[in-house]
């Protein structure tokens, strides 16, 4: 799941001192729910229309955060780039639909299914009998074996990110015929669709040069609508062309070209006519909403067409007439990221290795409100999310949040107090120069003691904001804009000194319901996708104002403050990150919970904060998976001792894990039965939401600016593209021509 920077739900009211174990068992009844999975809370919105109103050729410029250093999504460093050139251009066996769950491709599958369950599972796949390789070669069983021992984790030489599934069979074979192809599990793998998705040839899989270092710049054979023809990394660019030899319906674009451009200079380059498709974010999203008025709801999008909250249009200041000028022939296609945003809490040490002091954290926190203030502005369905392992819509979700139960104050201090941690406490001072454990930046603090009231604090960030909007809306001329635009949150940061610290709560602008609203960060930290077995990072929301309330005394035990390390990126596109920590910071310190806020540079962010256990707070966004039982594991699983007498965490960096939580993913894995498979991760997860390591906030925002006449591309949300169908509307539609026409 992921840091961009950098990645939506409660029932049960908890008894104050109750165990995980019981508060989990009791939420499980609402499970009874014939579908609790539900629909998803917003759809593609990509602009569906028929091949025969796409027109034939064009070049499709589409922005990605960077040139990707592997082309082989199997190695650690593989990135959304990667994902994006293999979908174009290599087999899946299975594909995502809209509403994320995996689906037969029928452009490579005529069948796949489980033939034999005893005594040992076999899975039988019967590919399309037109299906090749570029070079004319049939896909068969010998690139399926190949895969299988490259990612069995058996031959070391293979540098390898995730073996997870591959490690389960025991033999691979041809079946009756050239287009069979026999899969033997020695264990029972519940989640075998996740398998050969997508498959490199033999040539890349073969031998261990090959695959460590032959496909990290070239995929010399590949199988899709669309080739790799060439890669210019001074250039920023992947060029992308329509394969001569794909056997499914024709790619409607002769060329795709990969550009990578900094989130913060995408509304420039849309502007200049340099791209025609870049998700973005949301400011640059409102300024791009001005060119093109609001369209009608549709009934795909699920919610996502309604439009972005923005300026009144019949008063737009000059700077907001030249945008809409500017953009015009643009529009925002919107939906939700299969992904959520969290709050990590450091189980490994500290106050919160307390699971009492966890749960008291979890029940301070207003998550309809969060989800409200990032959501409900940009025209997106706003409702938090209630699991760890899966979204709604997707086949595995059900919101099981009652396990830990919503925001009560009165609830919080219970567990809190019975943790010790009482209010009024004295309280040992720090001495001079002393720093709080794991801090290596300027660190700034809020308790009862504020030296402004709310109310004062309030006055002066409303000017405050007044004036930065007056300030806005005076710049003068084009390049000025886009500049003042990318750069105002850094400037915002900057106020009031340069040590890089700020005080929680301070930076408020308004009101909880009239503040801006919080979305994603533009850059990404750590972007693996998660099947790929990737380092994760946080997604950043943007800035909104902090609400008030009234300050209650500091809790305190044994002579010192309940205080926690709250961590965040301190970059230029991370001002919104730290607006989320700070509205978090504010919702703690009405139960006497103490937040310093620590900023560290983007680079150093994950791995030697979050990954090394530097923190005890922390925000970052995990993409949710069509398979948990597989993907999600090792995000939860208990740390255990390593060999070397270090903890083991895998991917678990809130350290925080129960032996419960393993079992149930190891029979959820291990059950070939769907129903009982997804009732057992539901069980896992109502587990996890007990435990209080993390608390799912909000599903992210999915932003794309698109030419009004781009058909079949944009915010896909969950669903797969589908290269192919991509393209220009054809001429007479009232759209501006193809880009390769301009």
């Amino acid at each position: 799941m992921s840091h961009e920077g950098i990645a939506t739900r409660s029932v049960m009211r908890s008894v104050a001192f109750l165990g995980a174990s019981a508060l989990a068992v009791s939420v499980l009844a609402g499970c009874s729910d014939p579908d609790p999975a539900g629909k998803p809370l917003a759809g593609q919105d990509i602009a569906r229309a028929a091949r025969a109103e796409i027109a034939d050729g064009g070049t499709l410029h589409w922005a990605v955060d960077a040139v990707p250093e592997t082309l082989n999504t199997f190695q650690s460093d593989a990135d959304t780039t990667t994902t994006r050139i293999a979908q174009a251009t290599l087999p899946s066996m299975f594909r995502f639909d809209a509403a994320g769950r995996p689906e037969r491709n029928p452009a490579y599958l005529e069948s796949a299914k489980v033939v034999e369950t005893e005594p040992k599972q076999v899975v039988l796949y019967k590919l399309d009998q037109q299906a090749v390789w570029s070079d004319g070669r049939e896909i068969g069983a010998a690139d399926f074996a190949a895969q299988w021992r490259a990612l069995s984790g058996k031959d070391s030489a293979y540098w390898t990110a995730r073996n997870a599934g591959y490690d389960r069979i025991e033999k691979i074979q041809r079946g009756d015929n050239d287009l069979e192809v026999r899969v033997t599990f020695g264990q029972p793998y519940a989640d075998w669709r996740s398998l050969f998705s997508p498959l490199y040839p033999k040539e890349v899989m073969g031998t261990p040069d090959a695959f460590n270092d032959g496909a990290r710049r070239k995929l010399k054979v590949s199988a899709g609508p669309f080739v790799l023809k060439s890669i210019d990394r001074k250039a920023g660019e992947v060029l992308l062309t329509r394969n001569p030899r794909w056997w499914g319906e024709r790619a409607k674009l002769n060329e795709i070209v990969l550009r990578a451009v900094p989130r913060d200079e995408r509304a420039a380059a849309l502007a200049a006519g340099d791209l025609d498709l870049a998700e973005v974010d949301p400011a640059a999203a409102k300024r791009i909403a001005l060119a093109a008025p609001p369209r009608p709801q549709s009934p795909s999008a699920g919610g996502s067409a309604t439009p972005l909250m923005g300026p009144e249009r019949r008063r737009l200041t000059p700077a907001q007439k030249r945008d809409k000028a500017r953009f015009r022939g643009f529009e925002v296609r919107k939906s939700l990221e299969p992904a959520y945003t969290q709050l990590a809490l450091n189980g490994g040490e500290g106050p919160l290795a307390d699971e009492r002091v966890r749960r008291g954290v979890a029940r301070a926190l207003d998550r309809e409100k969060l989800a409200k203030l990032v959501l409900s502005p940009l025209g997106l369905p706003a409702e938090p999310v209630g699991s760890h392992l899966a979204l709604s819509g997707q086949a595995a979700y059900a919101d099981n949040s009652g396990a830990i139960g919503g925001q009560d104050t009165a609830e919080a201090q219970a567990l809190l107090a019975d943790a010790g941690w009482v209010p009024g406490g004295p309280v040992e001072e720090r001495k001079k120069g002393e720093k709080a454990a794991g801090s290596e930046a300027d660190k700034s603090k809020k308790g009862s003691g504020s030296e402004k009231s709310e109310k004062d604090s309030k006055k002066e960030s409303g000017k405050k904001a007044e004036k930065d909007s007056d300030k806005e809306s005076g710049k003068k001329g084009d390049k000025d804009s886009e500049k003042d635009t990318g750069k105002k949150d850094s400037a915002k940061d900057s106020e009031g000194g340069d040590d890089g610290a700020y005080i929680v709560g301070e930076d408020n602008k308004a009101d909880d319901d009239e503040g801006e609203h919080l979305a994603q960060d533009g850059k990404q930290y750590g972007s693996k996708q998660l099947q790929q077995g990737g380092v994760p990072g946080a997604y950043a929301p943007q800035g909104t104002a902090a609400p008030a309330g009234a300050a209650v005394r500091p809790l305190a035990k044994d002579g010192k403050a309940l205080t926690l390390r709250f961590v965040v990126p301190q970059g230029e596109g991370s001002q919104s990150l730290r607006t989320v920590a700070d509205r978090i910071g504010i919702m703690l310190e009405r139960v006497g919970i103490r937040t310093e806020i620590t900023k560290v540079s983007d680079e150093s962010y994950f791995k030697d904060h979050i990954a090394s256990g530097q923190y005890d707070l922390s925000l970052y966004s995990w993409p949710t998976s069509a398979y948990p039982a597989t993907d999600a594991r090792p995000i939860y699983a208990k740390p255990v001792p390593a060999a070397d007498g270090s903890l083991n965490v895998e991917q678990n960096y809130t350290r925080v894990g129960t032996d419960q939580v393993d079992q149930l993913f190891d029979q959820a894995i291990a059950t070939l039965d769907e129903s009982e498979s997804r009732s057992l991760i539901r069980k896992a997860d109502s587990r996890i939401w007990a435990a209080a390591g993390s608390i799912p906030l909000y599903q992210r925002p999915q932003l794309t600016a698109v030419r009004t006449n781009i058909a079949n591309a944009g915010a896909f949300g969950f669903g797969t593209p589908l290269y192919e169908d991509m393209g220009f509307l054809k001429k007479g539609s009232g759209a501006p021509a193809p880009s390769s026409q301009r």
